[in-house]
């Protein structure tokens, strides 16, 4: 491997796309570290420091820390990916969009992701006035106005624009996947804090040593589960008739229909999370009831330590799981090409049987895949709400998916690359 990112860096071209890309994210955390004016910082983060197992703590944890300090950045790539799933359900919902999104071409999809780009400066305007309106009601303000007002919202806007911007230079001119790649940096620039973070409890004897190579063992052992479900795959044999065309034949070859076991990536999570964590999220924008009182209790109840969280959370990353899945892979349209294309599933025939085939063999993969996101993002729960010292770790079982997720696709990206250059792959 190591003898590959030599002959990677030997090549002038590959090695401008990766210059290139380190550039672009460099630019990036610059601007993580860039403070919006008008903004307290210093008592942002304190307050943030009770959102960690909140919705604002997951957003946090996407924008590598620049929510909770206010800087130009602050918003990530959420406003993106929101205009980007909007575009998606809409491209299913409005035929017009549909047909342009296929039927379209090239010409088509540039259509598409300029709608895409306009809808991601109304999200982050929209989010931008949202977080101003937070960091007012809890008096985090320096200067109050409306001139403040605009200079924070707009510059929280911008922001979000310039971060959708980087993400297509590096897709255009790096190693692609840009908005992938954004979303990398931004979590593992929180490795280095959490790692001294868990060295100082070692060293306070908050935590045990045996108990911190406990949890680097469980996150190697989490890492190679999600290598191994990433690249599973379950494979429907296909056998194509022969047919006679003047004096050749054509078809009679046999391949398969690749289905991926999770197909729907870390999306079912991010989702779950939202919609899980709303009710405390929207509580800590009110004032906090009384020790004691019946709201209180109920916050605790659903908070994201308690089992009616974690029941519900598992639930709701099941059922989107199976959502996305029936988004992405449309057994029926599947079925239809392989009929007009000559193809057949051996034991079934063609149309309504294949489909339902289809279908069944797709409810089977979408479970253990649901399953599986399930459980990876219910271990760091189980653990923090074990032990007081590991409530950090709420959300980082969605960062290892997305992590390990986008460096497998960059791997992939760069491999593609040097096989065009007949060098060995990566992933040989």
């Amino acid at each position: 491997m190591f003898q590959t990112f030599r002959n990677a860096w030997r090549i002038m071209e590959v090695r401008k796309k990766i210059l290139f890309t380190l550039f672009i994210l460099l630019l990036y955390r610059i601007g993580n570290a860039v403070p919006v004016p008008y903004i307290n910082v210093a008592e942002l983060q304190k307050y943030f420091n009770n959102l960690q197992n909140t919705v604002m703590g997951l957003y946090n944890v996407m924008s590598g820390n620049a929510f909770a300090s206010a800087t130009i950045f602050a918003l990530s790539i959420q406003p993106y990916i929101n205009a980007s799933i909007i575009m998606n359900l809409l491209c299913i919902a409005i035929p017009a969009l549909e047909r342009m999104q296929k039927e379209g071409g090239e010409e088509g999809r540039k259509k598409i992701a300029s709608i895409t780009r306009y809808a991601t400066v109304a999200i982050g305007l929209l989010q931008g006035f949202a977080f101003f309106l937070m960091i007012k009601n809890q008096g985090l303000l320096i200067q109050s106005g409306i001139w403040q007002a605009i200079v924070i919202v707009l510059t929280f806007t911008a922001g979000s624009a310039l971060i959708m911007w980087l993400g297509e230079q590096i897709t255009e001119f790096g190693i692609g996947n840009g908005i992938s790649i954004i979303l990398f940096a931004s979590i593992i620039s929180r490795v280095p804090s959490m790692t001294i973070s868990m060295i100082s409890n070692v060293v306070n004897k908050q935590l045990s040593l045996i108990g911190f190579f406990g949890i680097l063992l469980g996150i190697a052992a989490v890492i190679v589960l999600i290598v191994y479900v990433s690249n599973a795959e379950r494979r429907i044999p296909v056998q194509y008739s022969k047919r006679v065309v003047g004096r050749k034949m054509y078809g009679g070859q046999s391949t398969h229909l690749p289905m991926k076991v999770n197909m729907s990536g870390v999306m079912p999570i991010i989702f779950a999370q939202s919609i899980a964590a709303l009710p405390a999220t929207l509580a800590w924008f009110f004032k906090q009831p009384a020790p004691g009182s019946f709201w209180a209790g109920f916050l605790k109840a659903i908070g994201t330590s308690s089992p009616i969280y974690m029941a519900a959370y598992f639930l709701l990353i099941i059922g989107f799981g199976y959502f996305y899945a029936s988004i992405q892979f449309n057994p029926i349209e599947i079925a239809n090409n392989l009929k007009k294309n000559g193809g057949f599933i051996p034991g079934f025939r063609a149309g309504r049987p294949t489909s339902d085939f289809i279908k069944k063999v797709l409810g089977r993969i979408t479970l253990f895949g649901s399953l599986y996101l399930g459980i990876i993002a219910l271990i760091p729960l189980v653990f923090g709400a074990l032990s007081p010292q590991l409530s950090g770790l709420a959300f980082s079982g969605t960062s290892i998916i997305i992590v390990v997720g986008v460096a497998l696709e960059t791997m992939k990206n760069l491999e593609s690359q040097m096989l065009m250059r007949h060098y060995k792959g990566f992933l040989e």
